[in-house]
């Protein structure tokens, strides 16, 4: 297959997209804050083609060093999965969400995956052959809001810009850049749903799930896709969760 970075790749989505890239013949960089969920992801991976590089992506100095490192290990980067991200703030009232919060979320969200698309961008457009792609996790966010989550909203609204950017910006040198957004995959971040989360209504209302590896089957064929097709966008959902209709 070719050489893939995930970030984020310590829990949740990345990790499913991680194991369920390196099961298809990929070469997986994992990146993430901490290295020991990084060394739990990596746990029966081959290893040989598994490179754990514990990354601040808010960082320009740790993104190159990711970067670098990839491309010292397995000599080039044909995939970016843009995938680190915070829900910090959620559940707090715009008037009261601190000035701090919204920094933090805005700089892992929103600065961090430009930095890594940057610096995918960079190294697809050096090698040879050139090309490769990235893969940006947006969210069904990046569409509509849930109540009281306007600093992860705003982030991932962005997300869509810099995804189209990246795609008209690649087309000269063969770098394809599509963003998959996703609702209610079964992970940590989302365990609240199966408990009660706040409606536009006011109401609170458990709300359906599905599984993680879903996602992941969806990236890995995104990702298979020859660099002359390209999922521009695809919304991968709990079927019959509160999004079509939603508020």
């Amino acid at each position: 297959m070719g050489v893939a970075v995930v970030t984020g790749a310590g829990s949740g989505i990345g990790r499913e997209v991680a194991r369920a890239l390196a099961e298809a013949g990929w070469s997986v960089a994992l990146a993430g804050r901490r290295a020991a969920p990084l060394e739990e992801t990596a746990r029966g991976l081959a290893e040989g083609r598994t490179l754990v590089v514990p990354t601040d992506v808010t960082s320009p100095e740790a993104v190159a060093e990711l970067f670098d490192a990839v491309r010292d290990r397995f000599g080039r980067v044909d995939l970016l999965f843009n995938n680190a991200g915070t829900f910090a703030g959620g559940g707090t009232p715009v008037e009261e969400l601190s000035y701090d919060t919204w920094r933090s979320v805005v700089d892992v969200n929103l600065t961090g995956a430009f930095l890594c698309a940057q610096a995918a961008f960079r190294a697809m457009k050096e090698q040879s052959p050139q090309g490769g792609r990235i893969i940006n996790n947006g969210s069904i966010s990046a569409h509509v809001p849930r109540p009281h989550s306007i600093a992860y909203t705003a982030t991932k609204h962005a997300m869509t810009g810099l995804t189209k950017s990246l795609s008209l910006d690649g087309r000269p040198y063969r770098i394809a850049c599509g963003q998959i957004d996703i609702g209610n995959a079964a992970t940590e971040m989302t365990a609240r749903m199966r408990t009660g989360i706040l409606q536009a209504d006011g109401e609170l209302a458990v709300e359906p799930v599905m599984d993680a590896a879903d996602v992941a089957a969806t990236v890995v064929h995104m990702a298979a896709l020859p660099l002359e097709a390209n999922v521009q966008f695809a919304t991968v959902m709990a079927t019959t969760m509160p999004y079509i209709g939603r508020g």
